[in-house]
């Protein structure tokens, strides 16, 4: 029962995580977007932001995780 508990806690703590770089990642590109010239660190935060997200979106694939199942 003990495993239970503790992977569905590690699965709604992956959730927060990817709603959070999510939010991150579309803040990075809507500055990115509205700036003339963007500078390379900008960029680089962008597309680090992308890829973590995209990373916890394959492991919430891996591990059949669902928002739906999760909704507090």
């Amino acid at each position: 029962m003990a495993k239970r508990i503790k992977k569905r806690e590690i699965d709604q703590e992956l959730l927060g995580a990817i709603f959070r770089l999510e939010e991150d990642w579309k803040k990075m590109h809507a500055i990115s977007e509205q700036s003339i010239d963007p500078s390379w660190n900008t960029l680089y935060m962008e597309h680090l932001a992308r890829a973590k997200y995209l990373f916890l979106l394959k492991e919430a694939k891996h591990r059949n995780v669902s928002a739906l199942m999760y909704r507090s």
